[in-house]
């Protein structure tokens, strides 16, 4: 994050505004841009919704923790959290 002197970027009418409420501090102004949920660029999301869903048919379909973890290589927790979540 780059450093500017508002009195250098900002009309005076508008700096003289901002000063009435905070005078010689440093403030943060955010992006515009809206952040974008983790996943939905790269296709993880997807990927990952598509895969829990296949693991929670298979166990509603006979399938035991013990071969969804051998099948998925994920852990007995971390297949219960899928499961029942």
């Amino acid at each position: 994050m780059k450093y500017v002197n508002a009195a250098e970027i900002l009309p005076e009418k508008l700096l003289k505004e901002i000063q009435t409420y905070v005078d010689g501090v440093v403030l943060y102004i955010p992006k515009t841009s809206a952040k974008k949920k983790w996943g939905s660029v790269s296709g993880s999301r997807r990927f990952y919704q598509k895969r829990n869903k296949e693991i929670q048919f298979l166990f509603e379909h006979g399938y035991s923790v013990e071969a969804l973890s051998k099948r998925y290589g994920l852990a007995h927790s971390t297949l219960k959290k899928i499961i029942y979540g």
